[in-house]
């Protein structure tokens, strides 16, 4: 019997729809520019003038996701100008979904699984939002406008429908819709030295998710302390943006080429490395947090309901009874072969190294010259996992490098030898701490932090 190239050995039985593991390839095709698909308000900035030569389409919108050309050195061109000076991205693709009304609080309350009551204004959160059987829809950033307003700047998956189709017979005095605002990242060490120039000194004091309103060029934009790559950064949220980007963009690249920076695409290589994942990639609807270490935003002391809430704490009494309701578990992993330099056009398989048998797959891998290695995050057998520690599954992947070896099937321009899997070990994310670390992050410093001066 020929194998069926969507890989079904690899056991996705908790999955209603499991993964088509060999998602592309090379297709050799061109994308098609249209009206089905949206141009941001930065388009023309992105592609036409700062020559963007490839894109993706996320939430219905051209993606720029390649600036410098491989022959200059490509993604990690991209990365040395991430990690050493400062960047500029073009992410109007985080569509802005907007509840605004008297019962803002209590909608924003019941669809997020982490308790919205304690969002002061102007300030933001990570957030998740769980379907009633506990997987993610969508983790976007949860940005509290008002006391009655809140703006979910989202990941790749529709939000608003969803929000408004909830809403149907709940009667919250709320209105649902998606705004003209469009944000855009500035990234890198040098990103605070950028928005002093931009916008004035009191940047300095916004706090970590803080939000802080300013002009730009005379048109109103909302500030935040944010960003998906790892490194101190900022968002430029936009407003009236069909009108007013081309009156902020330019005037923010500006200081940033004076910097020594550069606009680049979104860092996907920085943001594997402190462990940020990608919904659609990482995660998806079918995804329980508990699988990718977001078990922390399942809160135990969360009385209102939320969507999911009921789902989420039967796994997580399984959980701390010892028993994990899931195949799959999303690791990091270091890998051996030659530098994965781009991205990935399909989801890597991975076996392991006694059998041979398929077990898993690579969601994100990429190459990382800080530590000289492949990474990644892929899911692995649960079951390998506990037999190798003591310690409960939901944190796993924040861990210390476990002794758990597997092999990982690279195409055969990164393998060590063609058609011959690399070995890989399971490895602690973040590989490369962030200098605002996710709250989970935070408490694990904080733990071996109090372990250190124990021993002292």
């Amino acid at each position: 019997m020929t194998e069926h190239p969507n890989y079904p050995s690899v056991d996705q039985s908790d999955r209603t729809v499991p993964r088509n593991l060999r998602q592309s390839g090379d297709p050799d095709i061109e994308m098609l520019v249209s009206t089905r698909v949206r141009k941001s308000p930065f388009f023309h900035k992105s592609f036409q003038e700062e020559g963007a030569w490839r894109c993706t389409v996320y939430n219905r919108l051209y993606h720029p996701r390649g600036l410098v050309e491989p022959e200059d050195g490509g993604a990690m061109a991209e990365y040395e100008a991430l990690t050493n000076s400062v960047t500029l991205w073009d992410v109007a693709v985080e569509r802005q979904i907007r509840v605004k009304g008297p019962d803002a609080e209590a909608l924003t309350n019941y669809v997020i699984t982490r308790d919205a009551t304690e969002i002061e204004p102007m300030q933001g959160k990570y957030v998740i939002l769980c379907n009633e059987d506990g997987g993610i829809l969508n983790d976007p950033i949860l940005l509290r406008i008002a006391e009655d307003e809140f703006w979910f700047s989202i990941s790749d998956s529709t939000l608003m429908q969803w929000i408004q189709g909830v809403n149907v017979g709940m009667d919250f005095d709320v209105e649902v819709d998606e705004i003209d605002v469009s944000p855009m990242q500035i990234q890198g060490p040098l990103s605070e030295d950028v928005m002093i120039e931009v916008v004035g000194e009191e940047v300095s004091d916004i706090p970590y998710y803080g939000l802080m309103d300013a002009e730009v060029n005379g048109c109103e934009v909302l500030v935040s302390q944010t960003g998906f790559s790892g490194e101190k950064g900022f968002e430029i949220y936009v407003k009236d943006s069909m009108e007013n980007a081309e009156q902020v963009w330019d005037p923010v690249l500006e200081t940033v080429k004076d910097h020594g920076g550069m606009q680049i695409a979104p860092g996907h290589h920085r943001r594997i490395a402190a462990g940020i994942m990608s919904w659609g990639q990482d995660m998806d609807h079918e995804t329980s947090p508990f699988q990718v270490n977001l078990g922390y935003h399942v809160p135990d002391d969360k009385d209102a309901d939320y969507i999911g809430k009921e789902e989420l704490e039967r796994q997580q009494e399984l959980i701390d009874d010892g028993e994990y309701p899931f195949n799959l578990k999303l690791v990091g992993l270091k890998m051996a072969g030659e530098p994965i330099r781009d991205y990935a056009p399909d989801f890597w398989l991975i076996s392991d190294p006694e059998t041979g048998d398929e077990v898993g797959y690579m969601t994100s891998p990429w190459w990382n010259p800080d530590l000289e290695t492949n990474i990644g995050m892929g899911y692995v057998p649960a079951e390998t996992l506990q037999e190798a520690t003591d310690t409960p599954l939901d944190d796993r992947i924040y861990e210390n490098d476990l002794d758990v070896e597997f092999q990982v099937h690279l195409p055969d321009e990164y393998a060590e030898e063609p058609g011959e899997p690399v070995y890989a070990t399971v490895a602690e994310v973040p590989f490369k701490e962030s200098v605002n670390p996710s709250a989970r992050e935070q408490a694990k410093l904080d733990a071996r932090a109090d372990v250190e001066n124990d021993g002292d």
